[in-house]
């Protein structure tokens, strides 16, 4: 498959973020980031980053249009819900391929009371209410007809706590409560070929509507109810859809998606990339999907990532308690001179190694790695060998780093300040 140009929107989603760490390695994908003008996590990892209105201000599809136009786009990955359907409804108008279903199926899933009308007949579903009246028993649940994942959801115990709920959400739809576990169930559909992969994870702790900890688990049902739903809605590509336990045990519907999960990862580590198998699914290329069988647990939390106007080329690193670091290689450390020599910087090792410094960088597989040796035997200062004045040092000693900083004017760092300076989006490469 030649290079393909895929657009990610809006890119800062979880949805967003997951795309961007399926794809950001393929050798087949070139990989744009678009969104709004607005402070968001894909400015600091996309490596484009594109302005684009939203879907509900006037001119988002011609600025898209356009967008797609300028950078040659082949595939756009709709990144939130409501993204999916405007997207799929204007399919005939973008120079692109959506990657999505039908537009009828987007429109479904985008609803539950629509969701639950198409999929009764073929598998079990919450019982809804048409109104407060009709509740004898609590309690229940109350949740936006077209919302997502968990944002919005109540349980009502009582007629107060119902009337109360069913008075903040727009939309609402009232449905039995559903006591037990809850799954999601990853699935990857060819429009051929039917489900290829259909595999569930347990929604352990929920923050904010997402799935932060996720545990892959064997469902016996998993695959024959993904099989019933895409008939029906005749999803491809990568989707998803959620479970919960009744009262008898019995397996209901929350919801179908037919996007991107951010907790996908769990299952794209075990060798299923939903992203890259859905262009591929879309270029009608033949499939195969086969997986490591080890079962996975996934924690998601936040993690730092920095823009920072350091501009440097040249790194000096110490050894002891820095690159070398209670015995073993300060992998981080290594991370980061490799991007260096990526970037063609120059990389310097500047150390007082009290032993066979040559023996020691043997022993750790170091040899090689640097442009320079600078191996101190007396006190002299590490200042005296740091001759250019774009480089950066990083060392362990407060007083090492003092000593650079006050003679050699240059930014100093130890291990702790150096994720920093590891980066990771392409622009920052310079």
């Amino acid at each position: 498959m030649k290079k393909k140009n895929v657009l990610v929107f809006p890119a800062g989603t979880e949805i967003g973020l997951e795309i961007h760490a399926a794809l950001r390695d393929c050798k087949d994908i070139q990989l744009f980031g678009a969104g709004q003008n607005i402070s968001n996590h894909a400015t600091f990892v996309y490596s484009e980053y594109h302005h684009l209105p939203n879907i509900h201000e006037t001119g988002w599809l011609a600025a898209l249009t356009a967008l797609c136009k300028t950078l040659a786009i082949d595939y756009i990955f709709p990144a939130y819900d409501d993204v999916i359907v405007a997207l799929s409804q204007h399919r005939q108008e973008i120079p692109a391929c959506i990657i999505a279903p039908s537009v009828e199926a987007c429109e479904i899933t985008r609803s539950k009371a629509l969701t639950y009308q198409k999929l009764a007949p073929f598998l079990r579903v919450p019982h809804t209410y048409d109104d407060i009246e009709q509740v004898k028993n609590y309690p229940v649940f109350v949740k936006p007809n077209r919302g997502q994942g968990s944002f919005g959801i109540h349980k009502a115990n009582n007629r107060e706590e119902l009337q109360h709920a069913c008075a903040t959400l727009p939309d609402p739809i009232i449905s039995e409560y559903l006591p037990g576990e809850e799954y999601t169930v990853d699935c990857f559909s060819d429009r051929q070929r039917g489900v290829l992969f259909a595999h569930a994870r347990s929604r352990q702790r929920v923050r904010n509507g997402i799935s932060v900890h996720s545990v892959s688990v064997a469902l016996d049902e998993a695959w024959a109810l993904a099989e019933k739903i895409h008939v029906a809605l005749q999803l491809h590509g990568a989707w998803f859809f959620q479970l919960k336990r009744a009262a008898n045990n019995e397996l209901a519907l929350l919801e179908v998606a037919p996007r991107i999960a951010g907790a996908m990862a769990t299952h794209r580590v075990t060798g299923v990339n939903f992203p890259l198998l859905s262009i591929y699914e879309a270029e009608r290329l033949p499939l195969s999907i086969f997986t490591n069988t080890h079962p996975i647990e996934l924690d998601r939390a936040l993690c730092n990532r920095y823009k920072h106007t350091i501009r440097f080329s040249t790194l000096y690193v110490d050894l002891d308690d820095t690159l070398i670091l209670n015995g073993q290689v300060n992998t981080r450390i290594v991370s980061l001179i490799f991007q260096c020599l990526n970037q063609g910087k120059q990389v310097k090792l500047i150390t007082r190694h009290s032993q066979d410094l040559s023996a020691t960088l043997r022993q750790y597989r170091l040899e090689g790695l640097f442009d320079a040796v600078i191996h101190l035997t007396n006190k002299e200062p590490k200042s005296s060998y740091i001759h250019e004045k774009d480089a950066i040092f990083i060392d362990d000693s407060f007083a090492e780093r003092r000593e650079v900083f006050m003679n050699c004017g240059i930014p100093t760092f130890d291990c702790s300040m150096a994720e920093m300076l590891i980066q990771q989006a392409a622009f920052h490469n310079q």
